[in-house]
């Protein structure tokens, strides 16, 4: 059993894991808000899945012995959900803007400890709570700026897809520790890739010629994104409770807004600072409520 000092190593380890992730999925947003223009939304997905399976292929090679019933049943779990979540965002980002897209999609960070709680029965502390519903105030400030958040078509959609990103942190939350995670992430990406490419090939063949304008968000939502975030999301919840871990990658919204910032010029206002400042804090909220 784990001492003291060996479980707080491992689970700085893990929220530090879980911030890599964060910070690759938000500077993935804007390659995902080209990609939409030029790209059917299953066929992006399934070739950026695919990509990141390939990424982890050497990586896999001295492990591909010994997988377990439990890492194919929840790697193809992951995989369905990872699936519809991902077509819901990419289709939403078609009808919506960016920020509002990452704010609702961002949701996941209080709909994880409520699902937990009507679900499954399994309440958090309730300095999770507050920790969460920080995060959420800081999400709606950095993506809208404290202005009155106006409906789009493409909203429902990201909806929806927030409450399956929820779900997947959940599953992946409760598979994380018991499974080799290279395992799992490789069968992940390969059930969603697979589907997903199928799909595309099947209903939006005629979006192919948009390849050429997009192989480069390809290759980092794929290589970096999918290979890297997702990989480095499960590496992290082994040791991070799934409350924990959605506040943690909910930062993906920060960073996000702070690339815009350093490459794009992108102008932050006071509440959008603001929020910042308090996804940060129910960060660190979490951190001490678990200590």
């Amino acid at each position: 059993m784990l001492q003291a000092p060996a479980l707080r190593r491992k689970r700085l380890q893990a929220d530090l894991a879980l911030l890599g992730a964060a910070l690759v999925w938000g500077g993935a947003f804007s390659a995902q808000r080209v990609a939409a223009a030029h790209l059917g939304f299953f066929l992006f997905n399934g070739l950026r899945f695919l990509l990141g399976a390939l990424v982890l292929g050497p990586l896999l090679w001295s492990r591909r012995r010994g997988t377990t019933g439990l890492e194919w049943r929840g790697g193809m779990l992951a995989g369905l959900l990872l699936l519809a979540a991902s077509a819901l965002q990419q289709a939403g980002l078609q009808f919506t803007t960016a920020g509002k897209a990452g704010f609702i999609t961002g949701l996941y960070v209080i709909l994880v400890p409520l699902l937990l709680a009507v679900v499954w029965r399994r309440r958090p502390p309730f300095t999770a709570w507050i920790a969460s519903l920080l995060a959420t105030v800081g999400l709606f400030l950095l993506s809208t700026g404290g202005r009155r958040l106006a409906l789009a078509p493409g909203d429902g959609l990201e909806l929806a897809g927030a409450v399956l990103w929820a779900l997947h942190v959940i599953l992946i939350g409760h598979l994380a520790g018991r499974v080799d995670p290279l395992r799992l992430a490789a069968i992940q990406y390969l059930v969603c890739g697979l589907l997903s490419t199928l799909l595309g090939l099947g209903l939006e063949s005629a979006t192919l010629g948009g390849l050429t304008e997009v192989w480069w968000a390809i290759l980092y939502a794929g290589g970096l994104s999918v290979g890297l975030g997702y990989t480095l999301q499960v590496v992290g919840q082994q040791h991070a409770p799934a409350t924990d871990a959605a506040i943690i990658l909910s930062l993906e919204a920060v960073f996000a807004a702070l690339f815009g910032w350093l490459l794009l010029a992108e102008a932050l206002s006071g509440p959008q600072r603001l929020g910042g400042v308090l996804m940060l804090a129910g960060v660190l909220l979490a951190q001490r409520g678990e200590s």
